[in-house]
């Protein structure tokens, strides 16, 4: 396989493509109130701030994981 300047541009893109897409869909979450939730949490003060977002990522996990199953459960 020849890995010249035209593989890595097609890999670039791909790379902005997905990139792009994930910055999406974490805009579209914190919309729906995905980072919201009653088990994330949130400690601060006037000037500074920590958020640990504990449940979204439990959310987030078991999402993927369920994606990723029936990915490979279709590829069978």
């Amino acid at each position: 396989m020849d890995f010249g300047p035209q593989q890595i541009g097609k890999w670039l893109i791909a790379a902005g493509v997905i990139i792009a897409l994930s910055g999406g869909l974490v805009m579209l979450s914190g919309r729906i109130g995905l980072f919201k939730l009653p088990g994330d949490l949130d400690f601060g003060s006037k000037n500074w701030r920590i958020y640990l977002p504990i449940a979204s990522c439990i959310i987030i996990s078991i999402i993927l994981t369920a994606l990723l199953w029936v990915i490979r459960y279709l590829r069978r």
